[in-house]
């Protein structure tokens, strides 16, 4: 063969978590969550209080969103009717930045430009209408801290933005700002949450009983409803920035990507299983099969392309492993290749779901598992192939019997419709 095959096992087994390993991760990232929420240090779970609760599923009303998780923006209205039905009365999207004609990401634009603009966007959305008083969700999906539901401030741009006077500012006060500017005096931004928190509320108001959504795609997070059994707290949803949690059991292939990352040491869970490093992961472990410098560029799409093959050959598997690496490789040899990035792939899954086994047994604690659901977004948890197989086994076996009572559901229509539940919920008394 082109590689040393004692050399591709000890690489596939450096990607291969045994059951009792899994079990670890949970319990592990069970003690970090106690440790996040109490505040202690090193803690790597920053288990961010949201300031949202859970939607009844009677909600009713017009309420806006603006979806802000990128450089694509969207503002909805949405026609709430309770019992987990809605309806999109209007939708309006469009870029942050129109190449030739505006850019209000970059460093030369001002938050007032961007804050304009997105107003703008917004009074498409309620065509020009002055009259009728709106209230407005808002999906904020940047490093904000959060006194309240509507009092979120951004810590740092993400994402490649760059516009000046955002960082340290009440996004919300930005935007009320800028639609008095327009006149829409009849717009009131009430509520802002992040993109996991509304994968959440969209879920719980269709399916009662789902305490856990989750974001699975290019990056990770997952959010819960804590009930602070001790009463400390007012019951609230947690962002747990999940992707930080660093207690994990590394491979070198981990630790070579880490260093190569922007911010070497940050992330450490989402850098094992996220659809932005998964491909880089494969690049990484095949260099150092076949003895290159450097790390293949692959990425997530093209790591499905390779575990999809089912032919004999594996031919089509081939061709982009060959393509990359400009080597040329066996029936055999592509199927042991094909092997190792099914490791990756399965790795990612059974991780995830140790995680979302650890916030089920946090919030049952002595209490029998009741029926609940698992909200998940995104493209990995989607369309990668395998992982939503090898999440729900994971969740089998460190469940056992009682996972049964636990179903994963698929919600990707969180962004906009939970930004107008996070709305509508703030007319409660």
């Amino acid at each position: 063969m082109g590689f040393d095959r004692e050399k591709f096992d000890e690489i596939k087994a450096a990607f291969t978590i045994d059951d009792d390993a899994l079990r670890k991760i949970a319990d592990d990232f069970r003690a970090d969550m106690c440790a996040g929420l109490a505040g202690k240090e090193g803690a790597t779970l920053r288990m961010l209080r949201s300031y949202a609760g859970l939607p009844s599923g009677k909600e009713h009303g017009s309420f806006l969103a603006l979806d802000f998780g990128g450089t694509n923006v969207r503002a909805q209205r949405i026609l709430l009717k309770g019992g987990g039905e809605y309806e999109v009365l209007s939708r309006v999207a469009k870029p942050l930045t129109l190449p030739g004609v505006y850019d209000y990401v970059s460093a030369d634009a001002t938050a007032e430009e961007m804050f304009d603009f997105l107003a703008g966007i917004i009074d498409e959305a309620i065509d020009g209408n002055r009259e009728t008083k709106y209230l407005l969700g808002h999906t904020f999906s940047f490093p904000s801290q959060q006194t309240n539901l509507n009092n979120a401030k951004l810590i740092v741009w993400t994402k490649e933005f760059a516009t000046q006077g955002v960082e340290g500012k009440v996004v919300n006060d930005l935007l009320k700002e800028a639609l008095a500017r327009r006149g829409m005096t009849n717009v009131t931004p009430v509520a802002v949450i992040n993109d996991t928190v509304a994968v959440l509320l969209a879920a719980a108001y269709k399916h009662e009983h789902t305490y856990i959504g989750s974001i699975y795609a290019t990056g990770q997070n997952t959010c819960y409803y804590e009930e602070f059994a001790d009463g400390s707290e007012p019951p609230t949803v947690i962002n747990m920035e999940s992707g930080g949690f660093g207690n994990l059991p590394f491979s070198k292939y981990d630790d070579i990507l880490d260093r190569e990352s922007e911010q070497p040491g940050a992330q450490r869970l989402e850098k094992m299983v996220s659809g932005r490093y998964l491909g880089t992961l494969y690049g990484a472990a095949l260099a150092d099969l076949l003895s290159a410098d450097g790390v293949y560029p692959f990425s997530s799409i093209e790591l499905s392309e390779i575990i999809t093959d089912a032919y004999l050959d594996r031919h089509a598997a081939g061709a982009v492993i060959e393509a990359k690496t400009g080597m040329t490789f066996t029936a055999a040899e592509r199927a042991l290749l094909q092997e190792l990035a099914t490791a990756i792939i399965v790795r990612s899954a059974r991780i995830v779901a140790a995680t979302y086994v650890a916030i089920i047994q946090h919030r049952m604690g002595e209490n029998e598992l009741e029926n609940q659901f698992v909200a998940v977004d995104g493209s990995v948890y989607e369309k990668v192939p395998l992982v939503a197989h090898h999440l729900r086994g994971a969740l089998d076996t460190l469940l056992l019997d009682e996972a049964v009572n636990v179903k994963i559901i698929l919600e990707n229509t969180g962004s906009a419709l939970g930004a107008a539940l996070a709305a509508a919920m703030t007319e409660r008394k």
